[in-house]
Parts: C-alpha cells; sequence; structure tokens
C-alpha cells in the first residue's frame, strides 16, 4: 500500500470515528431534544391547567363583583331606611314631648284630684266601718255587763206585769 492509500485509510478511519462521534452526539442531542419536548408538553399542560383556573378566578371573581354589586344596592336602601328610621325617631320624640307639655300636666293633675278623691273615700270608708266595729263592740260589752249583773242578782218578786217596775216593800 501506497502512502497516498494509507493516508486515505487514516483519513477515512478518522472520518468515520468523526461520522460516529457526530452520530453519537446527535443522538445525545435527539434526546435532549425528546426531553425538552416531553417538558413543553408537560409546560404546556400546566400553562392548560393554570389558564383553566384562571378563567375559573376570573369566573368567580366576576360572579363576585355581581354579588358585591348587589350587596351595595341592598346597603343604599338599607341607608334609605335607616334616615326614614331616624326621621321617623325625631318626629316621636317632638310629638312625645309635644304630648307632655300640652296634656301631661293636666293628667298629672287629674291623676291626682282621683288619687285624693280614692284616699278620701277610702278613710271615710274605714271610718264608718270602725265606727260600726266600736258601736258592735260596745253594745257586746254592755250585754255582756247586763248579763252578769242578772246571773249574779239575787231574784226579787215581781209584779203580775212583766214589764212594770218592781217596787220597794
Amino acid at each position: 500500500m501506497s502512502a497516498g492509500a494509507m493516508a486515505g485509510l487514516i483519513a477515512s478511519g478518522a472520518f468515520a470515528v468523526l461520522v460516529l462521534f457526530g452520530c453519537y452526539a446527535l443522538y445525545k442531542l435527539g434526546k435532549i431534544f425528546d426531553e425538552t419536548a416531553a417538558r413543553v408538553r408537560q409546560t404546556g399542560i400546566a400553562i392548560d391547567e393554570g389558564t383553566a383556573r384562571v378563567r375559573q378566578a376570573g369566573a368567580t371573581v366576576d360572579e363576585v363583583n355581581v354579588a358585591l354589586a348587589h350587596v351595595n344596592k341592598e346597603l343604599d336602601r338599607i341607608d334609605a331606611i335607616t334616615e326614614n328610621v331616624q326621621t321617623i325617631t325625631t318626629n316621636v320624640s317632638s310629638m312625645s314631648s309635644l304630648f307632655a307639655a300640652t296634656i301631661g300636666g293636666p293628667i298629672v293633675r287629674v291623676a291626682a284630684f282621683s288619687y285624693g278623691v280614692r284616699q278620701a273615700a277610702s278613710k271615710r270608708a274605714r271610718a264608718e266601718v270602725s265606727s260600726r266595729v266600736e258601736a258592735e263592740i260596745k253594745a257586746e260589752k254592755t250585754a255582756a255587763k247586763r248579763s252578769r249583773r242578772a246571773a249574779t242578782a239575787p231574784a226579787q218578786p215581781t209584779g203580775t206585769d212583766v214589764d212594770e217596775p218592781v217596787r220597794g216593800r
């Protein structure tokens, strides 16, 4: 073999090693690209899931906004009701002050007068009852004294008439 053939053989061997190294590098690079593609797919899936969650959150936020708008309307109504209640309370307070000023004095006087009349009537009734009771007690005492005297006194002759007084001898 000649030197040129030998050089060609060495060059072709080196080129074959270089091609094998290139194939190995391309094979590894293919695996890296496959791994990268798998990661990109996983990231795409995660992004899709995240997007779906963001859409759900957006829908939830929209629902919350609608609910808050409804709550704000109700709060406005409650504010109006509260203002009306405050006005009514002020009016009732004014009316009660006016009532107390105009009718309160005479009512107090009438109540005091009726209390006095009731007390006087009750004292009069008690006085009548106590005078009756005293009269009955006095009558009972007098009757008791008479019966004691009659029981202790000796029997005296009487006239023919029961009502006629007995005359001494």
